[in-house]
């Protein structure tokens, strides 16, 4: 009790470290979210105009699929915070569609093998 200390006003970073909260509250501005409502805006009327120009076969679905592909990813990182999510959160929510994927490529190209080697041992339908 008889020490006496002297208040210069700083804090030595030990005890910083120790009054820092426990959970800080991120506030993003205002600014990111209506450039990516703009993206939004611009990749779906890209969308639309696939149809409105007639675009026709894989051309047309890869830049469909393209464009939603891209959408989905910008609400998933900005809208519902992913991209400033712990890495382990972002893998145990993206990496199971993407091993579906994985998955449904190799079934695609099993069935493939399948297929000719029917069409080669037994021949084609009557």
């Amino acid at each position: 009790m008889a020490e006496t200390t002297a208040h210069t006003g700083t804090v030595p970073q030990a005890q910083a470290q120790v009054q820092a909260p426990a959970h800080e509250h991120q506030q993003h501005p205002i600014g990111l979210y209506l450039v990516v409502w703009l993206l939004l805006f611009v990749l779906s009327t890209f969308s639309y105009l696939v149809d409105y120009l007639g675009l026709q076969g894989y051309l047309r679905w890869s830049l469909i699929l393209i464009f939603m592909v891209l959408k989905a990813g910008l609400i998933v990182a900005i809208f519902m915070h992913m991209a400033w999510e712990r890495l382990a959160l972002i893998y145990a929510i993206l990496l199971p569609p993407l091993l579906v994927l994985v998955l449904v490529a190799l079934m695609v190209s099993e069935s493939h093998y399948v297929l000719f080697t029917r069409l080669a041992f037994f021949g084609a339908a009557p």
